[in-house]
């Protein structure tokens, strides 16, 4: 058949690329356009072969072969298929596995089916050179793509390059269409000195907590009240940041407060809520009970129709990037839009930094779907949770400043006014 097909090895493709444009290969260095990636492969296929696509082949690994949001994309663009291998974390850097032998088999079985006549391979991994050389005794024509080497050496095995029919570089200016390195550098300004936040990076943790208390004979007591700027100074060089689990364990021993304790009020609400949501601080079978305004706010699958559900799982294949922080925004995004009355917003935005446990926990199964679990025990990552959490306080912020605007134009309210959803906004980035 008269038609060309495209192998894309995706760890070599964009590992390539990432050590081309960022001076590493790690792919969590560079921005990858899929669209645009996909167009130009099939332009320059077509353009090299001198023949019509059949089909492009995307091979990449995921953690048990579970589809990661990019596969999700590739996989329902016109004449693309998507093979999965392994991915394995091994002495602490992540291996294919399978994806190899996966092209070998597809390419072998397209030669000997005779379904095209020029086989493009890009890729670099000289296991694939059997395979190469029974797809030529096949009578197809093999064309190995490479992509521009950072050091301008070769980035592929040299008996693959000796086998193949034609050889072509995909160079930096072609490689930059699709892919472009990541900004490093700090992307909002830096948040001022808080001091509740150095009280939560210098609290002990609960095992430090009870180890004093052993050798002192008193009871931990909680991270201290805010106090002057001296006390913003950050914790010592090493030291690990408490975890929600780790202050809600701290909580534990602090009063609740009561008529027997009403100096421990202010400390018993204090650095624990920046970080966790109410899951964890809030005793639901004790005094403190749940908020009756938070018990009646709605969830984002109360407020979603079946055709709005499927219209959701669309975007999120097409176009959410899974980025943690762009879908705590999506997520807020769809739950203010179809809400039946801003006043369930309104009552949300005061009760920052908590999100309802039944919000919070929707918020993460969602962001489960994006491929945000750790392979190792099923749990988001911690540094991801903080990043959904801030995306969905980012949304709301914005979404309740629309609101205050259009409900009270005006002059906007002094810098301290509590109220105000851009110091507000300021206080969770900082969190």
């Amino acid at each position: 058949m008269d038609r060309c097909v495209v192998l894309v090895d995706a760890g070599y493709l964009l590992g390539a690329a990432a050590s081309l444009l960022a001076g590493e290969p790690s792919r969590s260095r560079i921005t990858v356009d899929h669209t645009a990636l996909i167009q130009q492969l099939r332009e320059r296929a077509e353009a090299d072969t001198e023949r019509p696509l059949l089909r492009i082949y995307w091979f990449d690994g995921a953690p048990d072969r579970v589809p990661q949001p990019e596969h999700r994309r590739l996989r329902v663009m016109p004449r693309v298929t998507v093979r999965l291998g392994a991915l394995t974390r091994s002495d602490g850097r992540w291996a294919q596995k399978g994806v190899d032998a996966a092209m070998h088999a597809e390419l072998t079985e397209l030669a000997r089916n005779r379904a095209c006549s020029d086989v493009v391979l890009v890729t670099g991994d000289g296991d694939l050179l059997p395979g190469l050389m029974s797809a030529k005794e096949h009578g197809v024509a093999v064309h190995l793509w490479a992509v521009q080497a950072a050091d301008g050496d070769y980035n592929q095995s040299e008996d693959l390059v000796a086998e193949a029919d034609e050889r072509r570089v995909l160079d930096r200016a072609w490689i930059i269409r699709a892919v472009r390195a990541k900004d490093t550098g700090i992307c909002a300004p830096a948040p001022a000195p808080r001091p509740e936040i150095a009280a939560i990076l210098s609290a002990p943790l609960p095992e430090a907590a009870l180890a004093e208390a052993a050798r002192n004979g008193t009871a931990p007591t909680p991270a201290a009240a805010p106090g002057p700027p001296a006390a913003t100074a950050p914790p010592a060089p090493g030291r690990n940041v408490p975890t929600p689990k780790d202050l809600a364990g701290l909580r534990a021993h602090t009063p609740v407060p009561g008529p027997q304790h009403p100096q421990s009020a202010g400390a018993a609400t204090g650095a624990t809520l920046r970080w966790s949501s109410d899951r964890g601080w809030v005793d639901r079978g004790g005094p403190l009970g749940e908020p009756a305004e938070t018990a009646s706010l709605p969830t984002l699958a109360q407020l979603t129709s079946a055709e709005q559900r499927w219209a959701d799982r669309e975007e999120d294949i097409t176009t959410v990037g899974g980025d943690p922080f762009e879908v705590g925004q999506v997520f807020a995004r769809r739950w203010i839009e179809r809400l039946p009355e801003t006043v369930h917003m309104q009552k949300l935005a005061t009760l920052y930094p908590r999100i309802p446990h039944r919000i919070d926990g929707e918020l993460l199964r969602y962001a489960a779907r994006f491929g945000l679990l750790a392979h190792k025990d099923d749990q988001i990552d911690e540094h991801d949770r903080y990043a959904i959490r801030a995306g969905f306080w980012r949304e709301i912020d914005v979404r309740a400043a629309v609101e205050h605007v259009g409900a009270h134009p005006g002059p906007p309210a002094p810098t301290g006014t509590p109220d105000q959803p851009a110091d507000r906004l300021a206080d969770r980035l900082a969190d």
